[in-house]
């Protein structure tokens, strides 16, 4: 019995993870995701009470071994690590070959701002956001707190933009652009935002 509530529950988040990946949270039933697993409706009051348990049950298992390996390779860089390997850390984990099969999930969290705030910064990012700032703060003493605040938000944009996008960036670049060598991919993406980290804080007037 206990083996077969596992196997039902198994089959639930992974349904819901393909399905809210495709479709989006708001576009997806529990209906839908019952028919993908082969489960009654049932199951899922059984398992999760509502969809907004469900929803919360599928980004934890996804978040939690990303946020983990983020850390992992930021302790390992030592105390003072370079902006390349800090911002290697905050992506790898998602941009890893293991992690891609949930990098439409993850790209669906980053790009519904309201699920975003309350489901995913508040409970699985707000402290490691914090980590990554005070590393980037050491990695470059003369950025101010704003402009590494914002340069998080543009490496987040760009991660978000590979991950909603990658199964169709060969058809919009031509074939030019292909998510599919993972190491490739992250030397571009370090890079790029590297450069972005690097350039000198733009003079804004306060309104």
């Amino acid at each position: 019995m206990i083996e077969e509530q596992v196997d039902t529950k198994t089959r639930l988040l992974d349904a819901a993870e393909k399905l809210f990946g495709q479709n989006g949270f708001d576009a997806t039933s529990l209906r839908d995701i019952t028919a993908e697993a082969q489960v009654n409706l049932a199951a899922v009051n059984y398992h999760f009470q509502s969809k907004e348990s469900l929803i919360d049950a599928v980004i934890e298992r996804r978040m939690e071994p990303v946020n983990q390996k983020r850390i992992q390779m930021l302790d390992a860089a030592g105390p003072s690590p370079s902006l390349e390997q800090i911002l290697e850390a905050f992506m790898a984990a998602v941009i890893d070959q293991e992690v891609w099969p949930a990098g439409p999930l993850i790209g669906r969290v980053f790009s519904n701002p309201k699920q975003f705030l309350g489901g995913v910064f508040k409970k699985h990012l707000a402290g490691l956001g914090q980590r990554f700032r005070d590393a980037i703060a050491q990695a470059l003493p003369g950025l101010p707190p704003e402009e590494i605040q914002w340069r998080l938000h543009f490496m987040a944009g760009a991660m978000t933009h590979v991950l909603v996008f990658s199964e169709v960036l060969p058809a919009m670049s031509g074939g030019l652009c292909s998510p599919q060598d993972r190491k490739a991919l992250m030397k571009r993406l370090v890079t790029f935002l590297a450069a972005g980290f690097r350039a000198p804080a733009p003079r804004v007037e306060k309104n």
